[in-house]
């Protein structure tokens, strides 16, 4: 992640010097707004509450994790009442706008889940690999079209120092029962063809792609079918302990639960000690016109892998089913609260595309569509965690961390399980039992994590060796590494 006042790192994205003028007209005609928008009919939104209302299970937020857990809600008991309430409408924040990759690790990476979970990893991942197939299979038994494909994740090196940790992380995921495999140089171009790539890790098991806001609306529909009763342009403002259940107000309504769950991961929580360990950092994202099929055969990239590269601070892209490139992450921002206003910021979109031809040489003449930007849930530990409240009739689940399309499945089941006193082997981990080490409160928080992004970059520059701040944030369990 880089701080606000730092655009291009030095390595190796600097290392090139282009005209900004040609950089700045390849993006500056994008139309603003999430590229998967264009690609669905949105349906026309449920209506909002207006009056009083009950239900034995109430779902605050509309993104993967409300909707998995009000689907799984109707499935283990369809005559439960499950009442959905939406602030906007369902997908509107980062479920609907994200890069669509669909990745099967609860803990981030299995570097950060070892850290944390050591003696708990293989079961984690296990269940993990589990919960990948399964929502796998739910699409396919929901009939959901989401534009999903099985593709590879491929991890590669864009500075020959990144290459240094390729081996032992490729070993760990074998140990953990992932298909992978270690690519040098040569055969990292050969399967996507730019002048920077030194290695790679191809990671075959536990990686898809997809249309997220298709995969949302989707859901939507399922949960509507099921019997869940929606309500968007519904934002809940306040809780009261009624003390055989929970009211929630709505600006012109209210409803009363005897359970409630609550999916609102970067937004304003509705419970406010949630915000002593979630901030909202905000993730820019560019996507190209379509390539030619020139141009698909000069860039290679066959097996349509999703990507990332392994800086501290790294960019994530992608194939689109029409075969533009979706190119994303790197620089990230700090607003505080969702906010949005920082979303179009045209020194971030300036970096990515800076950094895009760097990467891509031979696409030179690519013009970017559409440019947009979401808030992450970041926790501590930049992996899902699980909180209570009121007695707990009320559970929540939060902080994914830029990784949710996969885990928030995962999620949604856990926090319902917990709400419900069903005892499993997830329940009883110290992944679901333990909360991550909460943030500082403010200034001071955003002088951590500001000076934190700026020690990522510094850490990036020097091969990925940490200097003492990062050292001390790992021994105390603040993890800020990707």
């Amino acid at each position: 992640m880089a701080s606000q006042g730092s655009i291009v790192g030095e390595l190796p994205w600097s290392g090139q010097s282009l005209g900004e003028a040609r950089v700045s007209a390849a993006w500056r005609d994008t139309k603003f707004g999430p590229f998967w928008e264009q690609t669905v009919d949105m349906p026309k939104p449920a209506p909002s509450l207006h009056g009083e209302i009950e239900t034995d299970l109430l779902i605050i937020g509309g993104g993967f994790t409300g909707l998995w857990a009000a689907i799984n809600a109707k499935q283990q008991q369809p005559e439960r009442d499950v009442v959905l309430l939406e602030g906007e409408t369902c997908g509107h924040g980062g479920s609907g706008r994200n890069g669509g990759f669909c990745l099967s690790s609860l803990t981030h990476t299995a570097e950060n889940g070892v850290a944390r979970f050591r003696e708990e990893m293989p079961v984690i991942e296990r269940l993990g690999l589990e919960n990948h197939s399964a929502l796998l299979n739910d699409v396919e038994e929901l009939g959901i079209e989401c534009d999903l494909e099985r593709a590879g994740f491929l991890l590669v090196a864009v500075d020959e120092r990144q290459t240094e940790g390729f081996a032992a992380k490729a070993g760990l995921l074998r140990e953990l029962g992932h298909d992978v495999e270690l690519l040098d140089a040569e055969q990292t171009r050969a399967k996507v063809a730019s002048p920077l790539y030194e290695g790679a890790v191809l990671q075959r098991s536990g990686s898809a792609t997809l249309n997220p806001l298709k995969l949302v609306l989707g859901l939507r529909q399922a949960a509507l079918d099921l019997g869940v009763e929606l309500f968007e342009h519904t934002p809940a403002t306040d809780i009261r302990d009624l003390g055989a259940g929970l009211r929630v107000y709505s600006p012109r309504g209210r409803v009363d639960a005897g359970k409630v769950l609550l999916a609102t991961n970067a937004f304003p929580p509705l419970l406010r000690e949630i915000g002593r360990y979630v901030v909202p950092v905000y993730d820019y994202v560019l996507v190209t016109e379509p390539l030619s099929a020139e141009q698909l055969d000069e860039l290679g990239w066959k097996n349509r892998h999703a990507m990332e590269d392994g800086g501290n601070e790294f960019h994530y892209y992608r194939l689109t089913p029409d075969n533009r490139i979706l190119w994303g992450g790197f620089g990230a921002v700090y607003g505080g609260r969702v906010n949005p206003a920082i979303e179009d910021r045209d020194e971030m979109f300036q970096m990515l595309a800076h950094n895009f031809f760097i990467n891509f040489p031979q696409l030179s003449d690519l013009k970017f569509t559409h440019r947009w930007a979401g808030a992450i849930d970041t926790c501590s530990r930049v992996s899902v965690f699980f909180g209570s409240a009121f007695a707990g009739r009320l559970r929540y689940a939060a902080g994914y961390t830029g990784l949710g399309v996969g885990a928030s499945r995962f999620g949604g089941r856990v926090a319902l399980d917990l709400l419900d006193g069903r005892q499993n082997e997830a329940t009883h981990l110290s992944l679901v039992r333990k909360m991550p080490v909460p943030f500082p409160p403010e200034p001071i928080r955003r002088a951590v994590i500001e000076f934190t992004m700026n020690r990522l970059e510094a850490a990036d520059r020097a091969g990925g060796r940490q200097g003492i701040w990062l050292r001390t944030l790992d021994r105390l369990g603040l993890g800020f590494q990707s």
